[in-house]
């Protein structure tokens, strides 16, 4: 049977395990927005439009829902099952968590029964048995037996320490699911960007493929030209000089395309199939839903890595709570309540309740100037954790106006290109035709080749720039990179 502590102890444990701890963590001032409600605004910027009622936000649309591509979307799919940076940030999240529950058991008693048997032997001199009875060098041996119910070392609470740690793990521990999703975020982004690299580069890599076979049409008929003596060595030498050129090309193009697989299946956590690879013509499609106009910058606030910064400075606010209690006395109380013996046979009968109660206070008078250095700490972390906040803020506002800028003129500037093409793709047509005539050399259409090359390359190149920039966008808004989307869910 259990013996319980005395009647007149109960109250007294009672009112101290029950008893509410005050707060010494300070308020928490609202952190201003360090930039403007709006984004910037100029030619590089369309004009904003009223967002339509019910219309979708950025952050509603989901990743599949902003994806149109089936095969890109199932590439990002083995990317979130596999990614091991994916996999770090959610098991650092996990680990957060455990974290918190572990300190939050501080809050309360830790009980743990107990049981032992202490034996010992004591001369009969000291012991204070008769000589006569025990003989002049006989000992006394005895064994105690025990078993009891209680706890020890538990601090009560009185102001606020252990919850003050209790509340900055749990800060610390969303922040660390706030990088989890970040993280996811990026990957999305990370893995489409690389997909429309691909895209890209195969389109570079065909178009190398065509301008090399038509090079060197013109290079042979160059060399039988000057065989005839109709041209200059030096016409011969410049179309050898596009043949040279286009075949390093080729061969930069064919390594570009290698890496850039070698990318996507790093970003995955494993080999992509070809056939989740980007088609031919792939680039041309859109692969991207357009973002949603008239955005504020108050969309910023629910970026996952802004919501971190601002769990990280909630977290360290609440250290400062505990900082401050290391300047008052502490109570910390064991306690126990069981059964003694002699003899095990005996170690529950009747008359052998036992208990104890130890409370004790410990009140700082001398630290060396340590309580106060850390109070100080705490507050620098604080005010870092601030500075963060607002840099991080900044950062994001810094990203979706690029990004916005660049919505804003990548149409114009890929229309001109397209119309610079066509514009160096008739020179070409004309020259050769001019050529064929006798009218002009070989150079002429020699040098519209190249000039229609180069524009067709970069041209390619600004419709990649411009894909990975609304999917920059999307990401930059912190976009709704859910599975399952409230666009879907409707």
């Amino acid at each position: 049977m259990r013996h319980p502590l005395p009647a007149r102890l109960l109250p007294a444990m009672a009112l101290a395990l029950l008893l509410p701890a005050c707060s010494l963590v300070p308020d928490l001032a609202p952190v201003e927005s360090p930039v403007p409600a709006g984004w910037p605004e100029g030619p590089a910027y369309r004009r904003p439009a009223t967002v339509a009622a019910g219309a979708p936000t950025a952050a509603a649309i989901g990743w599949r829902d902003m994806l149109r591509d089936p095969r890109l979307q199932d590439t990002v799919a083995l990317a979130l099952a596999a990614n091991r940076d994916l996999r770090v940030a959610a098991l650092n999240a996990a680990n957060a968590e455990a974290q918190y529950r572990a300190q939050r058991g501080d809050l309360f008693p830790s009980l743990g029964a107990t049981g032992g048997v202490e034996a010992a032997r004591s001369p009969a001199a000291v012991a204070g048995a008769q000589p006569a009875t025990y003989g002049g060098t006989a000992g006394v041996t005895g064994r105690t037996w025990s078993a009891g119910i209680g706890f020890s070392s538990y601090e009560l609470d009185l102001f606020g320490r252990v919850r003050s740690l209790t509340a900055a793990a749990f800060e610390q521990y969303l922040g660390y699911e706030e990088t989890r999703r970040s993280t996811q975020i990026s990957l999305v982004g990370q893995v489409a960007n690389a997909w429309l690299t691909i895209a890209a580069d195969a389109e570079l890599l065909d178009l190398t493929r065509q301008t090399l076979a038509n090079q060197e049409d013109s290079y042979r008929l160059t060399q039988a030209s000057f065989a005839g003596g109709n041209t200059t060595e030096v016409a011969l030498r410049q179309a050898q000089t596009a043949v040279e050129t286009a075949r390093a090309n080729l061969a930069l193009y064919t390594r570009q395309l290698a890496q850039d697989v070698n990318a996507l299946n790093l970003l995955a956590g494993q080999p992509v199939p070809d056939a989740l690879l980007p088609m031919a013509g792939a680039l041309a499609a859109p692969v991207a839903e357009a973002v949603p106009e008239g955005l504020s910058s108050a969309l910023l606030l629910r970026r996952p890595d802004v919501l971190a910064a601002e769990h990280n400075l909630v977290a360290a606010n609440a250290n400062i709570g505990a900082a401050r209690a290391a300047f008052f006395p502490s109570i910390t109380l064991t306690a126990s309540a069981g059964s003694a013996s002699t003899g095990l046979n005996r170690l529950f009968s009747a008359g052998s309740g036992s208990w104890s109660f130890a409370p004790q206070v410990n009140l700082p008078i001398f630290t060396a100037g340590a309580n106060q250095a850390n109070l100080d700490a705490a507050r620098i972390q604080r005010d870092l954790q601030v500075a963060t906040y607002e840099k991080t803020i900044q950062t994001a506002f810094r990203e979706v106006a690029d990004a916005l800028a660049a919505r804003g003129t990548y149409d114009q500037q890929i229309a001109a290109q397209e119309r610079l093409v066509e514009a160096y793709a008739s020179a070409y047509r004309l020259s050769l035709l001019r050529f064929r005539q006798g009218l002009d050399s070989f150079t002429a259409p020699l040098d519209s080749q190249r000039q229609l090359y180069a524009a067709q390359q970069t041209l390619i190149s600004l419709r990649l720039a411009q894909r990975q920039n609304l999917v920059t966008l999307y990401k930059a808004l912190g976009g709704g990179w859910e599975e399952r989307s409230v666009v879907a869910a409707r």
